[in-house]
């Protein structure tokens, strides 16, 4: 197969080069030229381009074929939105041995239950290598097409020969395009790759799932119009100290992009977790330890925040932050000095989220002030209490949404206190301590 003529294009200005150059001599700017397939141009005298859309009425379009598939695995499920809808382009990042491969392999395995075929591609890894995995997931009499193969035009190639349902590319850095001299993995194969993928999805309603390296910033590696390209994009995050396995959505055409599910990785691959607690349950009392309920998509967790406030070293004190932002923490601690009096201009503050959690409302705020509190009085919260609210400037205490969610996560976690800025009526019997200011709430320890 001739290679088409290539030209090299830069991503600020649009300057065209026949080679690759370093700075673009039109705007300045360093490592900015693509790789890119140059079209032929139409010939003199003949139109460019045949038309073939014409323009539509609004009302007069049908809907389209929007049923879900089912993976499955649900934890999966509920982060797609209710499974994998046709023709559908989804993304899987995260990083080096986190599960990506795992989950794909195990979806593939369902999805191939019944008469849907699926083709399983990998750049990574051998087709004996694959079913020595498949054997230890406990699907290696699965009925998957393993092509082994980096190469674009042998993947389109056994598309074109067999009728596929679901396509799973592993991964989308190790394939390359025959018609593109640059390497796999450059930001001009990662495009054309993804592309071409997009347009077979579309076109013959194939749904494809691709697998993305990331970056050491924990970005996928590629061009960010990789993540454009795609109908959905799921993240990879985890504990390995725990084998604990979360995917998050932060983009979904057909879905929510607030969906989380819980995994826990095991020697059979990953387990769902449907009703687990990011808090440590045992029954101690620690300073600087609180228990609080949050939101992600639709689902309350219980997670546990942890401070640890010491006498400090330094000229300035140290400030850290894991799990929360860190600015957010600042802003805390500035309001328990000017409305609750809780001098910490002496002394080293760390906060941090157990479990690998991130938490991003502020329905912890109250959560966050009574750990800080805690631990620097050397007082000890119960693991039976629980502080919901977010705290403003002026050291007033705002209610939160998703209240009773809340509530109920909690208690069916054994905790019976809440510290709220408002009354809720629930059905359990539970105590509420009204916390409308942080001043009072201070005084209550």
């Amino acid at each position: 197969m001739a290679k088409k003529k290539s030209r090299y294009v830069c991503q600020n200005c649009g300057y065209v080069s026949p080679g690759w150059i370093g700075k673009c001599p039109e705007c300045s700017s360093w490592s900015s030229f693509v790789e890119e397939i140059e079209e032929p141009s139409a010939p003199a005298g003949k139109k460019s381009h045949e038309p073939y859309v014409s323009a539509v009425n609004l009302r007069d379009v049908r809907g389209l074929e929007t049923e879900r598939t089912h993976t499955g695995i649900g934890e999966l499920d509920q982060v797609l939105g209710g499974g994998l809808v046709k023709g559908s382009v989804i993304l899987v990042g995260g990083e080096p041995g986190i599960g990506k491969s795992t989950i794909m392999l195990q979806s593939a395995g369902i999805l191939s239950v019944g008469s849907r075929k699926v083709l399983y591609v990998s750049g990574e890894e051998s087709a004996a290598q694959i079913k020595l995995r498949a054997e230890r997931l406990g699907i290696g009499t699965a009925d998957i097409s393993i092509l082994p193969t980096n190469s674009l035009e042998d993947v389109l190639s056994a598309l074109d020969s067999e009728r596929f349902d679901y396509v799973v590319l592993d991964s989308i850095q190790t394939v390359a395009s025959a018609e593109l001299n640059s390497a796999a993995g450059t930001v001009g194969q990662v495009r054309h790759v993804t592309y071409r993928l997009v347009e077979v999805a579309k076109s013959r309603a194939i749904t494809v799932l691709i697998v993305g390296q990331v970056t050491k910033d924990g970005y996928i590696a590629g061009p960010k119009l990789l993540e454009h390209l795609v109908d959905t994009v799921l993240y990879f995050e985890g504990d390995y100290s725990r084998g604990l396995r979360i995917l998050r959505s932060v983009k979904n055409r057909f879905g929510p992009t607030d969906e989380v599910g819980i995994f826990e990785m095991s020697d059979k691959g990953l387990i769902e977790l449907k009703n687990y607690s990011f808090a440590d349950d045992a029954d101690r009392s620690v300073s600087g330890r609180v228990n609080v309920p949050v939101i992600e998509g639709t689902r309350a967790f219980l997670v546990e925040v942890q401070a640890l406030v010491a006498p400090t070293f330094y000229q300035f004190p140290k400030r850290n932050a894991m799990g929360i932002d860190v600015n957010r923490m600042n802003m805390l601690l500035a309001v328990l000095d000017k409305k609750g009096g809780l001098n910490l201009a002496g002394s080293d503050v760390y906060i941090n989220v157990a479990g690998g959690m991130k938490i991003t409302e502020t329905s912890a705020d109250l959560a966050l002030c009574a750990a800080i509190v805690s631990s620097y009085r050397e007082q000890a919260i119960s693991p039976e209490t629980t502080f919901i609210g977010e705290v403003g400037l002026t050291g007033t205490v705002r209610p939160v949404s998703n209240m009773k969610s809340r509530i109920a996560e909690c208690y069916k976690m054994g905790v019976r206190k809440f510290y709220l800025p408002e009354k809720v009526e629930f059905d359990k019997k539970i105590e509420i301590v009204l916390t409308r200011d942080i001043s009072g709430f201070l005084d209550m320890f």
